[in-house]
Order: C-alpha cells, then sequence, then structure tokens
C-alpha cells in the first residue's frame, strides 16, 4: 500500500468537513494552517470550469505558499502545471488555481469581471473589511455543479485584527455556526429572505503533532516571545498581539464596581458639579464618532455615552447629513440624565471647519445648536494622552473610564495596531474614528505621565457608594 501524499490532522480535518459559506481555521501559529487551505483548494479540481484564487496581501508574501503547493499539488497531480507569470496552476481536467494579492485596497478592483468558485484568503488579518468583503462579489459559479464559498485562516494582529475577531471571534463560541439573515428585494416587488453562515475553527501549535515531533525546538521559540505575541501565537489569545497600540488596555467586569485595574467600568449617575465634554469625528461613507466624557474634580474622565454611525457592518458609514448628526446630538442631550441641561463643551475635529467648498460642516450643526470647537490634531501627542490615562496607579485607578455602555469604544480601541510604514502612530486603515473623537477631547485637557513606581498607600478611591448609586469622592 503507497503512502498518501498528505494526510490531514485532527484540526486541519475538522476545518476541512466544514459546510459553512465561510470558515476562519486557525488563531495561533503553528496550526497547519497553509496545509489546509492549499489542500482545500484542490477539492473540485476534477470538474474542468473550476477555479480558484488563493490570496495574500502582497506578493512576496505569497513565495513560501507556493512552494508548498509545489510539493503538495506536483506529487498529487504529476500532470499539474505551474505558471509562474500568470502565478496558476492548470490542471489536466483544465481547472485553475490561481495565487494572487491586494497590496493596495485599490487592487481589489483587479478582480473586477472575473468569477471564482473558491475564495481563500491567507493571513485574513493583514486584510481590510472593504478587500475581504468586495471578494464577495467575484465568489460565483463558473459554471455547472460547482461548490461556491470562502476559506481564510490566521493569526491575531494586524490591520484587520478588529474586524476578524468582530465577524468570527465575538459572536460565537469557537466550533459554532453564525448565521446572518439578509433581505433582498426583487424588481417584481416581493422581498427575499436569503441567509448566509460562517464559522471560526481553531488550530495552536499544540494541535500540529507533526510540527512538534519534527521540530521540538518551535514551542520554545514560540515560549521566548515578548508576552503580547506570546499570547497570540501560541496560545490564540484574540485580546492580545503584537503590534497593539494599547497593550495596557484591561476589561474585567469583576470589577466593573470597584473600579480597579480595568478601564470599562459600571455606569452611574454623574454630579452636577462635573464638567461634560462631547467629542465628534465627522464621517459620511465612513463612520462618524460622538462621545460623551465626564471630567471629576481630579482631571479623571469617564466616557459616558456614545454615538457612533456605523451600519453594524465594519467601518461602514451611515451616510448622514451632518444637520442630522446635529439633531440626533439634541436628543440624546435632552435625553440622557447624565447630559440634559449640561454645559457641555464640544471638541471636534479641525476639518470640519473647512468652508473652501460651501458652509462647513460645523456652520450646517450650528443651524441645530450643537457647537464645536477645533480640536488639537496632533497625533503622537495625542496618542500619548491615551497611554498617559490608560496607565494605572498603585491602587489600580486609571484617569480614564469607559461606561460598559458604550460597546463600539471597547470593541475598536484595543484592536488599534500600530502603522508598518510610521511606526509610532497608529494604523489609519484601521477603524480609528472613535480613536480620533476621543483624542480631541484628552488633548483638549492634558494631563502629564504619572510618575513611575510611587509607593503603594491605602486607597481612598471610592467613586460608588453601594447603595442606590449615591455618589461621593475623595481627593487620591
Amino acid at each position: 500500500m503507497t503512502n498518501p501524499i498528505w494526510t490531514p490532522q485532527k484540526k486541519q480535518a475538522e476545518f476541512l468537513m466544514r459546510n459553512e459559506y465561510e470558515c476562519l481555521y486557525g488563531g495561533a501559529a503553528g496550526g497547519g494552517k497553509s496545509d489546509a487551505l492549499l489542500v482545500e483548494a484542490l477539492r473540485q479540481v476534477d470538474i474542468p470550469h473550476y477555479t480558484a484564487l488563493i490570496l495574500r496581501k502582497t506578493l512576496p508574501q505569497l513565495s513560501e505558499l507556493i512552494n508548498r503547493s509545489r510539493e503538495i499539488y506536483s506529487a498529487a497531480f504529476p500532470t499539474a502545471v505551474y505558471n509562474s507569470s500568470e502565478h496558476c496552476w492548470r490542471f489536466s481536467s483544465g481547472a485553475k488555481i490561481y495565487f494572487g494579492s491586494m497590496q493596495y485596497t485599490k487592487d481589489r478592483l483587479n478582480y473586477q469581471g472575473k468569477q471564482y468558485d473558491f475564495i481563500a484568503f491567507d493571513e485574513l488579518t493583514h486584510f481590510s473589511w472593504d478587500e475581504y468583503s468586495y471578494m464577495f462579489s467575484r465568489n460565483r459559479p463558473s459554471g455547472a455543479g460547482t461548490r461556491v464559498y470562502m476559506r481564510a485562516t490566521t493569526n491575531p494582529g494586524g490591520v484587520g485584527h478588529g474586524w476578524v475577531k468582530e465577524r468570527f471571534i465575538t459572536p460565537a463560541p469557537p466550533m459554532t455556526p453564525i448565521t446572518e439573515e439578509y433581505s433582498v428585494a426583487t424588481p417584481e416587488g416581493k422581498t427575499l429572505k436569503l441567509k448566509r453562515d460562517r464559522i471560526f475553527v481553531p488550530s495552536t501549535v499544540f494541535d500540529n503533532k507533526i510540527l512538534l515531533n519534527n521540530n521540538p525546538e518551535y514551542l520554545a521559540a514560540l515560549a521566548m516571545l515578548p508576552e503580547s505575541e506570546k499570547s497570540a501565537l501560541l496560545y490564540g489569545n484574540w485580546d492580545s498581539f503584537d503590534g497593539q497600540v494599547f497593550s495596557e488596555w484591561r476589561n474585567d467586569p469583576a470589577h466593573y464596581d470597584d473600579m480597579r485595574f480595568t478601564h470599562v467600568v459600571n455606569p452611574f449617575k454623574i454630579p452636577a458639579s462635573w464638567q461634560i465634554y462631547r467629542g465628534f469625528d465627522f464621517g459620511y461613507t465612513r463612520p462618524f464618532s460622538v462621545g460623551w466624557y465626564a471630567a471629576d474634580s481630579d482631571g479623571r474622565l469617564y466616557r459616558i455615552r456614545e454615538f457612533y454611525g456605523c451600519t453594524g457592518r465594519p467601518n461602514e458609514g451611515l451616510c448622514f447629513e451632518p444637520s442630522l448628526i446635529a439633531q440626533k446630538i439634541k436628543e440624546i442631550e435632552n435625553d440622557d440624565i447624565n447630559l440634559r441641561g449640561k454645559s457641555i463643551i464640544g471638541i471636534a475635529d479641525p476639518s470640519i471647519f473647512d468652508g473652501s467648498r460651501g458652509r462647513s460642516v460645523a456652520e450646517v450643526m450650528e443651524k441645530s445648536g450643537v457647537y464645536f470647537r477645533a480640536g488639537n490634531n496632533s497625533r503622537l501627542a495625542g496618542k500619548m494622552q491615551f497611554h498617559y490615562r490608560f496607565a494605572f496607579n498603585d491602587e489600580g485607578v486609571p484617569m480614564l473610564y469607559i461606561f460598559n455602555t458604550c460597546k463600539n469604544f471597547i470593541r475598536t480601541i484595543p484592536s488599534l495596531c500600530y502603522d508598518t510604514a510610521n511606526v509610532e502612530d497608529i494604523n489609519t486603515a484601521a477603524e480609528d474614528h472613535i480613536y480620533d473623537e476621543c483624542r480631541y477631547v484628552l488633548m483638549h485637557i492634558p494631563i502629564k505621565a504619572r510618575a513611575h513606581h510611587t509607593p503603594p498607600r491605602k486607597s481612598t478611591f471610592s467613586p460608588l457608594e453601594s447603595d442606590s448609586r449615591n455618589v461621593k469622592f475623595y481627593r487620591i
């Protein structure tokens, strides 16, 4: 009996058996992701018109994948031919598997008008939502009898970390199908209800027995990584990853009430004496962000309310006109017990005051009684203000708290990563609108870095009394 060319390991087999339209595999280094993706692409090569596409962010990143395909494909299909100029495998049946790249978002248009039965993304978090979702339109049958679906592999981290986590990790536990329903209006006036499903199949190096047997030192190599990178690549932790801007971020529900060593807390009634600030970052096709902050007597800020103009799909705006945003802001400030009747200082992106092409966004919003001052748009100084305010003192008290009702802040800020070209700044291709909106407020009332290694002292910080959320404050 001849030896098989390739045999899936347990987690690879689980990935290969999934029937969902989308499936994300991996979540840590060394789980055998690339092999599984290459083999999945072979599933329909007996069909003459079958066409597949495997994508990496850049063409040079494809080299290792292509080299591995030469080992597997040539052995399994000796008559298959690889065309280096087209980056395409052609099989004797006529089926084709292409390797492609999408270095810039505009490169997605290189695939316009094309159709692929199978589309795969290797290292999905390197791609933006716009790049990934555009390929839904290219995922269609090349002829009768093919199965049409998408697959992806990835580790945590990268510019797409936030949307990938939100799409595949957060909605359901691993190995649990996630189903979404879509409504489509037909020319006849009917409404069709359509469903699409997706799933996350996790794997780590511990699932790759072949790798560990052949290279036992690989486990030690991952264990030697810096803590955040080790947590992501060794254990598949989606809350900590290499390149994360705000690694000091903590969200611990066990401390929402005592407010120790957590940035997220339970809401409470704001004292009348506290100053309220309103941050604003305008967006139309991209989300806009409005955030309200209360400052206590020590200058500590609490993000108490947010209004985020997103469709629910990553980085997709509601296309609200400035006048409508202003109207909604007024409604919120009239209805919210923590905002009603308060003197509110608005701080916004300076660009909303640009009137070079007609009335500025700021002028339009002033007509509705919503006023802003131009914020300080210094990017690096603004980023440092986040670090200063996120830092905990010895008692576990930061200078910036977030009400747990501010879901979009909690979702997007921890997922921000550094720009590989401008290594001190965040990657602006990520969903950074709340970050910018908050940055304007922080720069309006900046603080200095806290002294390190201060001696511990008895805690006197007690913003919330236990009964009825009556508030009493002490200086630290």
